[in-house]
């Protein structure tokens, strides 16, 4: 089941991503935030008017995913970047997919143009990058080494989803990068 986010699920949140930043690639962070820094970030996302999603599986948390904006600058305001982290024993059980169909239909929904993925770590991530491709995004360039964790450098890869693939012009104002949807 995949639903809006709400405070309640900040501490799993939270956990999950406190994980991955001690134990993963899939955020250069070194250190976990704390609860008031995730809290913050959390209303920043919704603040903008973005999803910020949850995945259950069996009603236990399975994961979440969330549309932040793409660039801070105002000619970028037509595209988000998804963020998408699943709990390691919900991996392999469609829950990404599930998460990031949602993410892509609320974006459309919102009028929104791109959706951007940043996905580091080419040894470990290959899972994830298919998936991507499987729901249409397309690989449009490499950071390499461009991180330093876990004493290795670590590329990013970066795909894009066309919203639009035909670049018709705006339906929508975008986002307005101080507050929510315009």
């Amino acid at each position: 089941m995949i639903r809006d986010a709400t405070p309640a699920d900040l501490p799993a949140i939270r956990a999950l991503y406190g994980r991955e930043v001690l134990q993963g690639t899939a955020t250069f962070e070194l250190h976990p935030p704390s609860s008031a820094e995730m809290t913050k970030r959390f209303e920043g996302v919704r603040a903008k008017g973005l999803p910020w999603l949850v995945a259950e599986v069996e009603g236990a948390f399975a994961g979440y995913a969330y549309a932040s904006p793409f660039r801070p600058r105002p000619a970028y305001r037509y595209g988000v970047e998804g963020s998408i982290y699943v709990e390691e024993s919900a991996r392999g059980r469609g829950v990404g997919r599930a998460l990031l169909t949602a993410l892509i239909e609320r974006a459309r929904d919102q009028g929104l143009r791109h959706v951007i993925g940043a996905i580091s770590d080419s040894e470990t991530s290959q899972a994830s990058i298919a998936l991507h491709e499987r729901l249409g995004f397309r690989q449009v360039g490499t950071y390499e080494q461009v991180g330093w964790k876990f004493e290795r450098w670590i590329d990013v890869h970066l795909m894009q989803l066309d919203l639009d693939p035909a670049g018709a012009p705006p339906t929508a104002s975008g986002l307005d990068l101080t507050g929510g949807l315009s």
